[in-house]
């Protein structure tokens, strides 16, 4: 095997931080889509399509207020949130109507959303790639152990951990987290005792939707907005969720944290192959722990 660049430590170092960054925006969405398979227990295909609106709206809101460093946090809390909205319509209109459906009926629904989701993006904002620059503060890189490392990704590593707590605190700490845990594993029960089940449902599904755009929302100024990004990111999600173990947050990060580093170590090791190394991690991984690495908490 012939690898076409020499590993060194700070090759290894720097390639571990990238592959840290990507983890975060990995994390951020798979934590979504595991909390609505966890709760609904719904395979939301079209959760990839909301990450990509949630690209394309931080563009579109970023490039309409300016290139300040106001206009692109702006961009950053509303983009996802106009991705809420638009799932809560999606929810409350046709979804709700489903949920005593099979499951592949739910599935075939959600393909149709990704379907229409992403011709939806190609009528708005067409087939051109676009891409949006982080604000100054995050412009550049900073030294680190000698090394260059982009300000923004820095600002990514910061993020995850955040997302991460208050996920945890949201469904082990909160009255509708403990409610959406109760409802996953009894909703017959839960609509007993006089809580709307219903609006349960909506409001897991709308913050798992928020992720997915939030997760879009950041991953705008690292890479390139087009059609088609919804595909690898679904996949990779998938992945992600079922390593991890259903609904546990902290089974998202680490299963988010074996294919993001995994990856990154993959460019610096076999750069040819490098898309090969994570999907490796996934089936040594589900051949000794075929339920997920963490328990599942619903």
């Amino acid at each position: 095997m012939d690898f076409s660049t020499s590993i060194t430590l700070n090759g290894l170092i720097q390639q571990f931080l990238i592959g840290l960054s990507r983890t975060t925006i990995l994390f951020i969405v798979s934590s979504g889509l595991s909390l609505v398979l966890g709760v609904l227990r719904i395979p939301n295909v079209a959760h990839g399509s909301l990450y990509m609106l949630g690209a394309f709206l931080c563009y579109t809101i970023a490039s309409f207020l300016g290139a300040s460093s106001l206009g692109f946090w702006l961009a950053i809390l509303l983009a996802p949130l106009v991705v809420a909205l638009v799932s809560l319509a999606v929810e409350r209109g046709l979804f709700c109507h489903l949920y005593d459906r099979e499951h592949l009926m739910l599935l075939l629904f959600t393909f149709a959303l990704m379907l229409i989701f992403g011709d939806v993006v190609k009528a708005v904002w067409g087939s051109e790639y676009r891409s949006l620059s982080p604000p100054e503060v995050f412009q550049g890189s900073l030294s680190i152990l000698g090394m260059p490392f982009p300000k923004y990704n820095l600002f990514l590593l910061c993020a995850g951990p955040v997302v991460a707590f208050a996920l945890w605190f949201l469904t082990q700490k909160t009255k509708i987290g403990k409610i959406a845990r109760a409802a996953a594993v009894d909703r017959d029960m839960v609509a007993a005792v006089g809580i709307n089940v219903s609006w349960v449902f909506a409001s897991v599904f709308v913050i798992g939707c928020y992720l997915a755009g939030l997760g879009g929302a950041l991953v705008a100024p690292t890479q390139n907005i087009s059609q088609g990004m919804d595909h690898t990111i679904i996949m990779e999600a998938f992945l992600i969720v079922i390593i991890g173990g259903l609904g546990n947050v902290w089974g998202a990060l680490l299963g988010a944290l074996i294919f993001g580093l995994t990856a990154s170590m993959g460019i610096l090791v076999w750069p040819q192959f490098s898309i090969v190394f994570p999907y490796a991690a996934v089936v040594i991984v589900l051949v000794f722990r075929p339920k997920g690495l963490l328990k599942a908490t619903w």
